[in-house]
């Protein structure tokens, strides 16, 4: 148990050496970042929608906290190791150290300098063990012993001698594990200081060319009875991404560059694009990953540049048939140019719900496009705007079974009652929400029990790119009961029945809950 304490310890100071690096120098990749966002990027889809399935936005989370166990494990059993092998444990450190150097090396912000935290963290966490090592005690069973008369003599067995750590000696080197992962912690609260410093100096966001109205009251359809509001708070909005720790981005130095098929490559700063004319749109995203009656999609109100205006600017090629939008992380996303003529309000985004775009969704830039799912269209930490062709380049998650063009799909869901629960007879209202971005909800059905359809209440319709609520009148009666829903879009196009899971290019269903009437 002590030899395995010391293990962690070890790798402990070395992980806190190797953070402290990254987080203050920049182009430098956390060990165990490095190695998660490799392992992100080779798990196959299905591991990927197991993980969104069973654990949601939480996803990275429970990543991390699986690597930590691992990583704890791994060093317990080094240290255990270094009682009688030493040179092996050391190996296994800097074996470790080497996954973590490829990973950073291959990974999509990979680099030679970005390895540089895994070799320091090998390096410690071997110099820690084996100073640990060198001032354990040695007790050997045929060692000299006294005997009565005080004449030492030697017993005919021996038998190797058995390193012992002290209490002195753990104390000390957990004291020193503690620095040092004190050092590291400190370092990444300075750095997540420095940037929220840097996101609360922008100025205040300008106003749109022409602000939108306030929402109507009714866009809620009474909004009590809904579960989620007709905006979703940007603290609610969900995040879906690759990124186990959010880029960081000096804006001051941060460019966006509009590139590929176009006459004139442009390049713009982040108060170029605040200068410009902006404009305001309610646009509703939506995951891929979103299983029927999911809450992985949410609604904001976005302040931005007209993407086809920068298009213009740079005068893209006709014959350009992909827009393709890459991350400071290296993540890519692409989608048809001829997206752009079913929607005008395709946006490179600066705002959210009325402030710069939060660090977790994208800040300084990110690319919001009506109707396409957000694998294929929705790059956050946005710095480049490639014009291609669909032939020429895939976006991150099309090599990994995902389809190449992504609309999303008509569908609705019941928000209340939710699934399962008891509720009091009498008047009750069911309510929820229905889409069809670019097109527009035309009308929204529910059905009790097998019964017929009937028509639900609907909201003002606020947008073609919004979802739009719905609620229809029910009155519940004592037993166990099956609520469905489906919708209609402003084509006349009923929403697919039958179930079909997210891969690879989004769910369809009806979606159905069961309650318990008291």
């Amino acid at each position: 148990m002590v030899w395995a304490t010391a293990g962690l310890i070890a790798a402990g100071t070395g992980l806190a050496a190797g953070e402290v690096l990254s987080a203050r120098i920049p182009r430098m990749l956390s060990p165990v970042i490095g190695v998660g966002n490799r392992a992100i990027d080779l798990a196959p889809p299905l591991v990927k929608r197991f993980a969104i399935a069973t654990f949601g936005t939480h996803d990275k989370q429970a990543l991390l906290l699986g690597m930590a166990v691992t990583i704890a494990i791994f060093s317990a059993m080094v240290g255990v190791v270094a009682r009688a092998r030493l040179r092996a444990s050391i190996i296994a450190l800097f074996l470790f150290g080497a996954l973590g150097s490829l990973a950073a090396v291959t990974g999509r912000q990979g680099g030679i300098r970005a390895a540089v935290p895994s070799v320091v963290t090998a390096i410690v966490a071997a110099l820690v063990l084996a100073t640990v090592s060198k001032y354990s005690h040695g007790s050997e069973a045929g060692a000299v012993t006294p005997i009565d008369r005080g004449v030492p003599t030697r017993s005919i067995a021996t038998s190797p001698v058995t390193p012992t750590l002290s209490r002195r000696t753990i104390l000390a080197t957990g004291a020193f594990g503690v620095i040092g992962a004190g050092l590291g912690l400190y370092a990444r609260q300075l750095t997540a200081a420095a940037d929220a410093a840097v996101r609360k100096a922008v100025r205040k966001l300008p106003l749109a060319r022409k602000p939108l109205a306030p929402l109507p009251s009714s866009a809620g359809v009474r909004e009590l009875t809904i579960a989620n509001p007709f905006v979703t708070p940007n603290k609610d909005f969900y995040r879906i991404d690759t990124s186990l720790v959010v880029p960081r981005v000096d804006v001051a130095k941060w460019r966006l560059r509009i590139t590929g098929m176009v006459a004139k490559e442009l390049s713009y700063t982040y108060d170029e694009l605040l200068d410009r004319a902006l404009v305001e749109r309610d646009i509703t995203l939506t995951c891929v990953s979103n299983e029927v009656g999911g809450i992985l999609m949410g609604n904001a109100r976005w302040l931005g540049v007209p993407l086809q205006e920068l298009l213009d600017e740079a005068q893209a090629d006709p014959k350009a048939t992909q827009i393709m939008g890459r991350s400071v992380d290296g993540w890519s996303a692409g989608f048809p140019t001829a997206a752009l003529r079913n929607t005008p309000n395709a946006l490179v985004a600066i705002g959210m719900n009325g402030e710069p775009l939060p660090f977790e969704h994208g800040y300084p830039a990110r690319l919001v496009i009506p109707g396409i799912y957000g694998y294929a269209s929705a790059t956050k930490w946005l710095d480049t705007i490639e014009l291609t062709t669909l032939e020429a380049a895939n976006g991150y998650w099309v090599p990994r079974g995902y389809a190449k063009k992504a609309p999303i799909k008509l569908a609705s869901r019941i928000d209340v009652p939710r699934g399962l629960s008891t509720i009091a007879s009498g008047p009750t209202a069911v309510a929820g929400i229905a889409w069809s971005q670019t097109v527009g909800i035309s009308q929204v059905e529910v059905k009790i029990d097998g019964g017929k359809w009937e028509e639900a209440e609907l909201a003002d319709e606020v947008g073609v790119d919004t979802w739009r609520q719905w609620r229809f009148a029910w009155n519940a009666s004592p037993g166990r009961h099956d609520i469905a829903v489906r919708a209609y879009d402003r084509a006349g196009k009923l929403q697919q029945e039958e179930r079909v899971a997210p891969l690879p290019d989004g769910a369809t269903g009806w979606h159905q809950v069961l309650v318990f009437v008291a």
